[in-house]
């Protein structure tokens, strides 16, 4: 896909939606971070329902380490591998409270550090939470790079790795929540919504549905 059709695209998805944000809920770094490192293999529906309930009673580090794993577990049980889960984020927030003053670090090799957070993750965070520019792609944004021909990766690091190179910075904050968006809504797994797309014409996937 050449530059002027990049350009386009991203031109049309912002137009559509200036302000894209994640559609987890949360009102506080801390909160991004729990609610992010729980959606792994989840969908931010099943989270939001659990952390609805969950950030009411605990939303610091303290509070939740207060809940100790077992009380944790009993608000997130709903959601995919949960027991894990629990530990993990029992265990971040102790790090949190140790080392980081009960804070979220603004830095990817800190909260790469922390319990259930990777590289997917700490992108998110550092780009929700505090406006950096980075790309989390998640299987949506994987399969609507390659499938429109937008940055093309055998696997989500070289998708990335395209994505930062090829999108212009003044569309680098938003992207990932514009391809995320494009690829539940539209761009979906088993048949692509093509007719309803409003970047049909510049997508260069061969197999279009009507």
């Amino acid at each position: 896909m050449n530059k002027a059709k990049r350009l386009e695209i991203l031109t049309r998805l912002r137009d559509a939606n200036p302000h894209p944000t994640t559609e987890l809920n949360f009102s506080s770094p801390f909160e991004l971070l729990v609610a992010v490192t729980l959606s792994a293999q989840a969908t931010d529906v099943s989270v939001n329902k659990a952390t609805d309930k969950l950030f009411p009673v605990a939303n610091t580090p303290e509070a939740i380490v207060a809940l100790g794993v077992e009380g944790l577990k009993d608000y997130i049980k709903t959601i995919g591998l949960f027991n894990s889960k629990a530990q993990n984020v029992y265990k971040l927030c102790q790090i949190l409270i140790e080392k980081h003053n009960s804070e979220v670090p603004e830095s990817r090799e800190a909260l790469e550090a922390l319990p259930g957070v990777g590289r997917k993750t700490a992108n998110v965070v550092l780009n929700t939470a505090f406006g950096w520019p980075t790309i989390a792609v998640d299987t949506h944004i994987f399969r609507v790079s390659n499938r429109t021909k937008f940055a093309m990766g055998k696997n989500v690091d070289k998708v990335e790795e395209k994505l930062l190179k090829v999108v212009p910075k003044e569309f680098k904050v938003d992207v990932h929540h514009w391809l995320i968006l494009h690829g539940r809504y539209t761009c979906i797994a088993r048949k692509p919504r093509c007719g309803s797309c409003t970047i049909e014409d510049l997508c260069e996937f061969k197999d279009k549905t009507d």
